[in-house]
């Protein structure tokens, strides 16, 4: 069977697959940000029924200093196993600061696990959670602790 588009659905179909083949094409820049951080995390209470499960929660207070200069407060559930150095951990921290002379706020979901010793980790903006400045925000962080236990990231981002 051969199907037959009207002139004007044709040329409607052409405009709409034009315009939106342009809006994919635009060009992206992916800006760099790097620095250090200070970490507080702060053990609390079991939530409730979850007692007797390995199952842990923290508040997280940070400070970041570099191109993302600001502070974050946010809460971690986490795990670990009766293997030395093997678990897992989920977070959502919320950023307020300025990065790279932007100011706003934003939130990272980090999801991550740890087999013996060996992490494995992400942390990504939570997509449409810039404000200010930051509206648009998009991007992963890659976190770094160093032998002495210092913590700088690395962050890729586009706005």
């Amino acid at each position: 069977m051969h199907v037959r588009f009207p002139r004007t659905a044709a040329i409607i179909l052409t405009l709409a697959l034009t315009t939106a083949a342009q809006a994919n094409s635009k060009e992206t820049t992916i800006m760099h940000a790097s620095g250090d951080f200070d970490v507080k995390m702060t053990p609390q209470p079991a939530t409730p029924g979850l007692e007797a499960t390995s199952i842990g929660r923290q508040t997280i207070d940070k400070h970041f200093h570099g191109d993302l200069d600001g502070s974050s407060q946010g809460e971690m559930v986490a795990t670990m196993t009766e293997t030395q150095g093997s678990g897992a951990y989920v977070a959502l921290e919320r950023v307020t600061g300025t990065l790279h002379g932007k100011r706003g706020s934003f939130t990272f979901v980090h999801s991550a696990t740890m087999h013996r010793g060996v992490p494995d980790w992400s942390v990504q903006v939570v997509p449409d959670s810039g404000t200010g400045e930051l509206v648009g925000l998009s991007g992963a962080m890659v976190i770094h602790i160093d032998d002495k236990g210092k913590h700088t990231y690395t962050f890729d981002y586009a706005l």
